[in-house]
């Protein structure tokens, strides 16, 4: 009989958990806190490394439904002019696309899957803690009652009850200042149709990419606003996730409409704005004890940049699925902390020095006002390196990506 595996946490990482553990022969079982799934949140990218692993779960031909496969990223100054652009997906080399999705769609995709595939799925049941020993571990939750298994894995987000067992005392997020507003505009598509961009400098940053491609031609375009604030000031965490005024930051973007894309216009446009804090956390010492292990936001939240947060998340589900397969309960969560806890703590600390996005801000260093020559002010060989050192770091560096072994269990 195949063995249970708890998980706590229906998120992205959470449910491709689900699906990777059944696909190797397990049982999974997934507690969701929240008691009605809704699509929420905005953009995300899923880069190639996380489509195979999508892929090779059977989801290839579900992810064009809801999202933009990603052509190319352009990395601009605050004075719109290109410092870097480099192709994505399949016309940068890789066997896999690159997307642009709603979060809340793709969550959505994946709680289908796993109802399509029998998994069972309970909301409404938030883990508060639990209890093991050598051959069970037994989840406690809010609402009362409790649920045994082979093995407990926490993918229950950045404020996670199980990380909390690892990290007694480690309090709130860290918060530098980094303030996001993040929202989705209906506008002209711009470049290619299907480009990102990454605009400005470490204060003051413009994101945005298309998520869907409208009947009239139009795009549905995810963007986020990112401007540093004074940290002194703190930041309410129960606010977060809320509706805010975009006249707090749209001054500082007036300037910003360079012909090919309108970013005070697309500000204007959102029926909708929410701010976040930029957050993340230190990286922890041990993500296991026994049967129990952390994926995810519980284990590593890190910074927005580079487009990784669930893509890792997705990395860590296959990862522990295989290494359960190979070693069985508890050693297979040793195995897959080994394999996923140095990486992503290297990856957290990286983004925390801006990752890909330290071109931007060497060149607003360098020069301020803008250039006539770029590379006068930053060489080719620079922007090269910076690029590739990061997909390595990340994981998605194209030949290696192409050509290493299957994570699937066989």
């Amino acid at each position: 009989m195949a063995e249970t595996i708890l998980l706590a946490g229906g998120g992205i990482g959470g449910l491709t958990a689900a699906l990777s553990l059944q696909a190797a022969g397990f049982a999974p079982v997934v507690f969701e806190a929240v008691r009605e799934f809704r699509p929420l949140g905005v953009g995300i990218n899923l880069l190639p490394h996380a489509v195979r692993e999508l892929t090779e779960l059977g989801l290839a031909e579900r992810l064009p439904a809801i999202g933009v496969a990603t052509r190319e990223l352009r990395y601009v100054s605050a004075h719109g002019q290109e410092i870097w652009r480099e192709d994505r997906g399949r016309a940068a080399g890789y066997n896999w696309p690159q997307y642009s999705v709603h979060r809340g769609e793709l969550q959505m995709m994946l709680l289908d899957v796993c109802r399509e595939r029998g998994i069972p799925v309970h909301p409404g049941r938030r883990v508060i803690g639990f209890a093991q020993d050598g051959a069970s571990v037994t989840a406690r939750f809010a609402e009362g009652g409790e649920a045994t298994g082979a093995a407990l894995i926490g993918a229950d987000g950045i404020h996670s009850a199980i990380r909390a067992h690892f990290a007694p005392g480690e309090g709130a997020p860290s918060w530098q200042g980094a303030i996001l507003w993040r929202a989705t505009s209906i506008a002209a598509p711009y470049l290619t149709g299907a480009t990102m961009v990454q605009a400005g400098h470490h204060n003051q940053k413009f994101v945005c990419y298309p998520i869907a491609h409208l009947p009239d031609g139009r795009v549905l375009t995810n963007w986020i606003a990112e401007m540093k604030v004074d940290p002194a000031q703190g930041f309410d965490r129960e606010d977060w996730n809320r509706e805010a005024d975009r006249n707090r930051f749209l001054p500082h973007y007036e300037s910003w409409n360079w012909g090919w894309l309108d970013v005070p216009g697309l500000i204007r446009a959102a029926e909708r704005v929410l701010e976040y804090p930029m957050v993340d956390r230190d990286p922890l010492e041990r993500w296991t004890d026994g049967r129990v292990t952390l994926l995810g936001d519980a284990a590593h939240p890190m910074y927005p940049i580079g487009s990784n947060g669930a893509s890792q998340a997705i990395l860590d589900a296959r990862q522990l699925a295989l290494h359960l397969a190979r070693h069985g309960v508890p050693e297979g969560l040793l195995a897959y902390e080994e394999a996923r806890r140095p990486p992503t703590a290297k990856l957290t600390l990286a983004n925390r020095a801006l990752g890909p996005d330290l071109i931007l801000e060497e060149v607003h260093r360098r020069a301020p006002g803008g250039f006539s020559d770029l590379h006068a002010v930053i060489s080719r060989q620079e922007l090269e390196e910076v690029s590739a050192n990061y997909k390595k770091l990340a994981g998605f560096d194209p030949r290696l990506l192409n050509e290493r072994e299957s994570w699937s269990v066989s």
